[in-house]
């Protein structure tokens, strides 16, 4: 008999690593980013147990996990019935819309947790010495029939050199002898000699033949070598085989997934990880190991404070795990679950309190941090005497006083009406340091700001402007603020042109000038103003200018303009403001027999062809189980200058389609996530592009491919290289691309095809470039024509993204751990 060892992998996981990630080295912050130290370290550990075991569950009430908001699927794999009610959504999007980035750099937000211990084991490296559950299989040399061994040892030299398609036909031609047996002799064979993914790709076969059993152990020994591997959707894929058969996952290979999902730079799957390690725990009744609660929780500190502090919840429980089990709790997981309390909007501070005597009693003394994460809940609850027994610990610390420290005890003056310590506070930073920072100017005016001393803030703003830091845009729009409530309407206007002179535009305070034109009755310059913000795409209007530019209108008594701007917020689907509809229904009433309602929601043709183009570029439809309704998930890449100024002009595209938690209400920014409501209206473009859940090219395709469906495929998933070529990333098979590139020749538009893994790279190089460009220039928005732009060169002066691609050298059948 053969038995299938286990191979001992290095795993890669390591060469994923993500950038500006918290440093973990105090000497020298800038060399070691977060996600490498969570697997540079990763080495020694105990095995795990074997799936014929019994395991012991522990007793942990369903009241400490946390809990889920059920939500569309990011992966095909998450259908299976078993789990469907508990998909994984750590983050309340309503809230997570409210709180975007709202220009108010002084609260800090943008800070990481910083780990102070840079010893311990963590989870990845438990995989160098994890025990397989042990596959028997026959020796090639105890199979009965001479021309039996002889195709099976042909088809495990052949399989591993042909991509999925040309695999798929060899074994279907073999199907008449091929059966349960010598599959899985093929599949052991190609995990021996490390061909694992050719070994999935047998794998996925078997279970399509009449035949197939299920066989737990050949499962698992390919998902944790899918898992080692970074792999984690087919690891993902597998470990839902294995629950649909009704069995457990065993815990290697919960193990090896949440540290696949913690290795990946990919949106999404830290949730993804937190969500099989409750899993692990409330299914499989394991006790996750120490380096995999440490590498889980060190994960969940690993975005800055203002994203972290959503995982709350999740971070509590790891530590209730660590506690129940009885394991060692290191120094950072008191600090790091301190920090993320201090985030919180509303501070518990008997729960810091607790964990500040845990620390006391396990002989911990309390660092920087968690003086500075006291400071924070201070300045949160105007707690003066707290603040000041916090600051006279940090002038006794070695480190010094960090400039936060500095930010948030203003704050705390300010909270109680002290402005004059506040500012007292920002003269000993400057003098401490050597000058302020910039989140102290930003509090320091917004404090003065809201008090109203109009003398000091401007003096300050000067002073600012004067030091040369960036951005000024939040002071900026604090100073307009003042003047509004003040109605110092010349005031603002010449600090509203200082700040366009100085700053990008912005939406918010375009609005407020706005607000100050109306007020003022000077109408012509607002309809100016708010004709300019519907053309610019950074600054484009919402319903607050709506109803803004509609207020003055109805007050004027310019009936035909407001029934424009009442038409406009009818097909943005913007809302009315009560007293301005009231006054609306009595004005339409003279004109129109009645007022218009309301439509019911149906996409226009811009929206249409903008949709295709978007889908095309890689956007994602989930459907519900039963497919009849539909969700779009809109993603953006937080690192793109062009998706950065796209999300926000596709946000204001299908305003009346968002789902009420992707609807800005507290903030201007857009965030780089929203989804559209769950909708039947959908679902012609989810049987197109997504009929069985994975991306493919529709056959109509060639109906479609207009020049606004190109130009936003381009802008949402495409590259202009640093050569000045244009690259079109799809997804979809073999054929559906070439009738794609059949019908851009049709148009007179040559390009070349690459595949790297799952993903066809479509490229215009040289003057094929150029051609395209001018199909499409007409409709890129204005503020991306620089960026996409055909044929120059990239400069210093624009970020503009830049994905180099070998056109002459073969197609990569591989795939890597991002396209996975």
């Amino acid at each position: 008999m053969l038995v299938a060892k286990s191979q001992d992998l290095s795993p890669p996981l390591s060469a994923v690593i993500t950038a500006n990630l918290p440093s973990l080295n105090p000497k020298n912050p800038s060399k070691t980013p977060m996600r490498a130290y969570l697997l540079s370290s990763l080495s020694f550990f105990r095995p795990l147990s074997s799936p014929q075991l019994r395991f012991f569950r522990p007793l942990i009430h369903r009241s400490a996990l946390p809990r889920f908001t059920p939500s569309f699927s990011h992966h095909r794999c998450f259908s299976s019935p078993l789990f469907s009610s508990t998909q994984v959504s750590f983050v309340d999007e309503k809230e997570r819309g409210e709180e975007e980035e709202k220009w108010d750099f002084s609260s800090n937000e943008n800070e990481a947790f910083a780990f102070e211990d840079d010893g311990g084991v963590f989870a990845g490296e438990d995989m160098k010495h994890l025990v397989a559950p042990v596959i028997e299989v026959k020796e090639l040399e105890e199979l009965p029939e001479q021309w039996r061994r002889s195709k099976l040892a042909w088809l495990c030299k052949e399989l591993p050199a042909h991509k999925a398609g040309t695999l798929v036909r060899i074994l279907n031609a073999q199907r008449k002898w091929l059966k349960q047996e010598e599959a899985t002799y093929l599949a052991v064979h190609c995990m021996r000699i490390r061909e694992n993914e050719t070994g999935f790709k047998v794998y996925k076969w078997m279970m399509q033949q009449h035949w197939y059993r299920f066989d737990f152990a050949l499962a698992t020994k390919l998902a944790d070598y899918m898992g080692k591997e970074g792999k984690f959707t087919k690891c993902r894929d597998i470990f839902d085989d294995i629950i649909n058969q009704g069995r457990v996952p065993s815990e290697s290979t919960f193990h090896i997934l949440i540290v696949a999902y913690l290795s990946a730079p990919v949106q999404g799957c830290l949730d993804e990880a937190c969500g099989i390690y409750n899993r692990m725990i409330q299914l499989g009744g394991y006790q996750p190991r120490l380096s995999l609660h440490n590498s889980l929780f060190r994960a969940l500190l690993s975005k800055p404070g203002g994203s972290s502090k959503y995982y709350l919840k999740q971070a509590e429980f790891v530590f209730h795990n660590l506690e129940t089990c009885g394991l060692e709790i290191q120094k950072d997981i008191y600090v790091g679950l301190i920090w993320l309390h201090s985030y919180q909007d509303t501070v518990d501070k008997d729960r810091i309190k607790s964990l500040r005597k845990m620390m006391q009693e396990a002989g911990l003394e309390e660092g920087t941090e968690v003086l500075l994460s006291i400071l924070r809940a201070c300045s949160k609850e105007g707690d003066v005497n707290e603040a000041e027994r916090t600051w006279i610990k940090l002038l006794d610390s070695d480190g010094g006083i960090p400039s936060q420290a500095f930010v948030y005890k203003m704050e705390v003056y300010a909270k109680v009406g002290e402005i004059t310590k506040s500012l007292e506070v920002f003269r000993k930073m400057q003098k401490h340091l050597g000058s302020a920072s910039v989140a102290a100017y930003h509090k320091i005016i917004k404090i003065l700001c809201k008090s109203e001393q109009m003398e000091l803030a401007e003096s300050l703003m000067k002073e600012f402007i004067e030091s040369g830091k960036k951005p000024l845009m939040p002071s900026y729009i604090e100073l307009t603020d003042m003047y509004l409530k003040f109605s110092l309407h010349d005031k603002l206007e010449s600090t509203f042109l200082e700040c366009l002179e100085k700053c990008r535009p912005n939406r918010t305070i375009f609005n407020v000038y706005l607000n100050s034109l109306v007020k003022v009755g000077n109408l012509v310059k607002a309809e100016e103003i708010f004709n300019h913000m519907r053309g610019n795409v950074t600054a484009g209007v919402n319903a607050k200018s709506c109803n803004t530019i509609l207020s003055g209108y109805l007050s004027s008594g310019d009936i035909l303009r407001a029934e424009k701007i009442y038409d406009l917020m009818c097909e943005k689907k913007y809302e009315i403001e009560s007293p301005l509809m009231e006054k609306l229904e009595y004005v339409l009433s003279l004109s129109r027999k009645e007022v218009k309602k309301p439509v019911s929601l149906k996409l226009s043709k811009e929206q249409r062809e903008a949709l295709v183009g978007l889908l095309l570029g890689g956007l994602r439809i989930d459907s519900d189980e039963e497919r009849k309704n539909h969700m779009i998930r809109f993603e953006f890449n937080q690192d793109s200058v062009v998706h950065s100024v796209l999300k926000r002009h596709i946000h204001d595209q299908y305003h009346e389609w968002l789902h009420p938690s992707s609807k800005l209400i507290a903030g201007d920014d857009t965030p780089h996530k929203f989804s559209t409501i769950s909708h039947s209206y959908f679902g012609f473009y989810a049987d197109q592009f997504f009929p069985k859940g994975q991306p493919v090219i529709p056959k109509l395709i060639h109906r479609w491919l207009s020049p606004i469906v190109l130009a936003y495929w381009y802008m949402y998933g495409g590259y202009r290289t640093s050569s000045g070529d244009i690259l079109l990333k799809l997804k979809g098979s073999s054929e559906g691309v070439e009738k794609v590139v059949k019908t851009l020749k049709a148009k007179s538009l040559n390009c070349r095809v690459k595949r790297k893994g799952r993903v066809f790279w479509l490229g215009f190089l040289g003057t094929d470039s150029m051609w395209f460009w001018k199909l499409v220039e007409p409709y890129i928005l204005d503020d991306l024509k620089d960026f996409l732009k055909a044929g120059s060169d990239t400069t210093d002066d624009f970020a503009v993204e830049s994905l180099d691609i070998n056109f002459d050298s073969a197609s990569d059948s591989e795939e890597n751990t991002c396209s996975d």
